[in-house]
């Protein structure tokens, strides 16, 4: 029930901004839901034209200094897995693309 807190959220926070007909919400790579889940649980919720923008996470790794992508071993219902593509080190800190962020709403004229 974690993605309809998280859908409910998005969803009382268009509202604000009017008659909502359409949203575009960015989920990233290492947030806490798939983007595909986040898309069907909005659509399930909504009749509003729902625009998915996945973004790539970014990485910093401590072991080697890689900054960049990670390597996603396992992408789950509220967890991730991920290592340093260069060194393999486990759980590199996290710079961005961890986040699900309402960056658009379409409202009525």
């Amino acid at each position: 029930m974690h993605e309809q807190t998280i859908a409910k959220a998005i969803i009382q926070e268009a509202t604000k901004h009017g008659q909502v007909v359409g949203i575009t919400v960015e989920v990233g790579d290492l947030g806490h839901l798939p983007a595909r889940e986040v898309e069907q649980v909005l659509k399930s919720l909504t009749e509003w034209n729902i625009k998915i923008l996945k973004k790539k996470a970014t990485v910093k790794c401590e072991v080697c200094g890689y900054k960049g992508t990670p390597e996603i071993i396992e992408k789950g219902h509220d967890h991730n897995v991920f290592k340093c593509p260069k060194c393999k080190a486990m759980m590199p800190r996290i710079i961005d693309g961890d986040k699900i962020i309402l960056i658009d709403v379409e409202v009525e004229d």
